[in-house]
């Protein structure tokens, strides 16, 4: 699955324009090299995300093509 739509499904970004913006803008890196929004989502990434002071790293558990929203954080776990 490519990330921006797994940033979208996972509800981690809420439009995947958004999720394909950031990745442009080098916002999105997976196992630490900036990713495009085409990188193709494999289970062990580890994804940051990064909107001004903030950064957001998660590993990934699963990939779906869609999922309920009370589903979506099985997708992913945080690392502090």
């Amino acid at each position: 699955m490519r990330l921006d739509k797994f940033l979208k499904v996972s509800r981690l970004i809420k439009r995947r324009t958004v999720a394909n913006d950031a990745c442009d803008a080098s916002h999105v890196s997976v196992n630490g090299r900036p990713a495009k929004a085409s990188y193709d989502v494999k289970v062990g990434d580890i994804i940051e995300i990064s909107f001004g002071e903030r950064t957001t790293r998660l590993r990934v558990l699963d990939v779906r093509d869609f999922t309920a929203k009370a589903d979506a954080a099985s997708m992913y776990e945080f690392i502090s």
